[in-house]
């Protein structure tokens, strides 16, 4: 688990990038220091990341994703991001990241995705968008969404 100041630090940045690729703040919440990273972690929308390596590792999911996925953080935290999308949609994923690397963001990404329990989930108007650092260098990506629905089985 992130610590407070990780936390903060970490949701500055995923703030940070969605005001300079989208133009606003994330979820209409200026930033505020700890106040905003507090109201981020226990939003009722999915906020998550994942970092740079090959095959990348989720770095964050708030309160909502971790519900929505049926994981804890250890879990989460240790999952290739890929794994959130069943097997026949991850090239599809893949197009949506490569599309993201080139453009910035996208804003209105639809697409199904699994949890850790199998229970699939289609998620709608979804944000994504690249994390530039304080030095503009690349830090990952994140992902913002408040409509999703659960498919039968």
């Amino acid at each position: 688990m992130m610590t407070p100041a990780q936390l903060t630090a970490h949701l500055h940045l995923l703030h940070s990038s969605f005001r300079h690729y989208v133009g606003r703040d994330l979820a209409e919440l200026p930033w505020q220091g700890v106040n905003t990273a507090l109201a981020l972690d226990n939003a009722p929308f999915v906020l998550l990341s994942h970092n740079t390596t090959a095959d990348p590792i989720f770095t964050y999911g708030n309160k909502k994703a971790l519900e929505v996925f049926e994981m804890e953080w250890e879990t989460l935290t240790n999952l290739p991001s890929r794994y959130s999308a069943e097997a026949l949609a991850r090239e599809e994923r893949e197009h949506l990241l490569q599309t993201v690397n080139r453009q910035g963001y996208i804003d209105n990404y639809a697409g199904v995705r699994i949890s850790s329990s199998g229970r699939r989930f289609l998620i709608r108007q979804a944000i994504v968008w690249n994390l530039r650092d304080a030095q503009g260098h690349y830090a990952g990506q994140a992902a913002y969404f408040d409509q999703w629905e659960y498919l039968p089985n």
